[in-house]
């Protein structure tokens, strides 16, 4: 089974876009973040005609949103909320070969400290409670894939700079902590690093402020793949498609596909 995530920045913005990616990738299934739409709105039917009919979403208007697309019947969805807020950032699809779930965590804000940002303070409780919740509603032994945008770059050579991002939302100690704790939860296994070492740089996202981003190489890796231990063994391979950054009116954060032997 093929996997994509990849935080598109508005689905129908971007929807050429998808269909390439869909091209080059041939993934069984697609796991979106920031689709940008109300459910009314959705493209269900152009989705269905790229090759996925068993469709799920939760959207809303402007902003965040997830979705994901399926070559798999899927069997069962469920829309968890955070932090009291119904800013749909959480989507789960139960496969007969697993369940699969599409997270967007909030980005933070720019200023690194929950006393003066709100934001962050939000981020921080955010990975506080989708933490509590794995921990106390699955196990180890369970077959779950944990998609998407995290928003946090957690190794050293998660970035272009460690010492220079430490002070910078998504790379703080604190968010990395946290990010930690969560993968220690169930021992999720990071699908990334299992084929591409922690020595080696890996990114996903490069900011649209800077003006020549291949030359400068400035990215984060900001979207991951987990699985559980019990999956840990069906993992067979990784791709970043990093050219897609480059394509015409491009999200700034690039696909991610994981392939497993399920």
């Amino acid at each position: 089974m093929r996997v994509v995530t990849w935080n598109i920045n508005s689905i129908r913005l971007r929807f050429d876009l998808l269909r390439q990616v869909v091209e080059r990738l041939t993934p069984d299934v697609i796991c979106l973040q920031e689709i940008k739409v109300v459910d009314e709105l959705f493209p269900a039917d152009e989705c269905r005609s790229l090759g996925f009919p068993h469709i799920a979403f939760h959207g809303m208007k402007g902003y965040n949103g997830v979705a994901i697309l399926s070559k798999r019947p899927i069997r069962e969805t469920m829309t968890p909320s955070w932090c009291g807020r119904d800013d749909r950032r959480h989507l789960v699809a139960k496969l007969d070969e697993a369940e699969i779930h599409c997270l967007y965590v909030p980005a933070g804000g720019d200023i690194p400290d929950p006393q003066q940002n709100d934001k962050f303070a939000h981020k921080l409780d955010f990975l506080r409670q989708v933490t509590d919740w794995y921990a106390g509603t699955y196990k180890p032994g369970d077959r779950v894939i944990l998609t998407g945008d995290l928003n946090v770059a957690p190794l050293e050579t998660d970035v272009w700079s460690h010492k220079q991002l430490l002070k910078v939302v998504s790379h703080t100690p604190i968010e990395v902590d946290l990010l930690d704790r969560m993968q220690a939860s169930l021992g999720w296994v990071d699908a990334m690093r299992r084929f591409i070492p922690p020595s080696e740089r890996l990114y996903t996202w490069w900011s649209y402020r800077s003006p020549d981003w291949e030359k400068n190489d400035r990215g984060r890796r900001l979207d991951h793949v987990w699985v559980t231990p019990a999956l840990g063994d069906t993992l067979r391979s990784v791709e970043v498609l990093r050219e897609c950054r480059s394509w015409t009116q491009p999200s700034d954060h690039v696909p991610v596909l994981v392939e497993l032997d399920i």
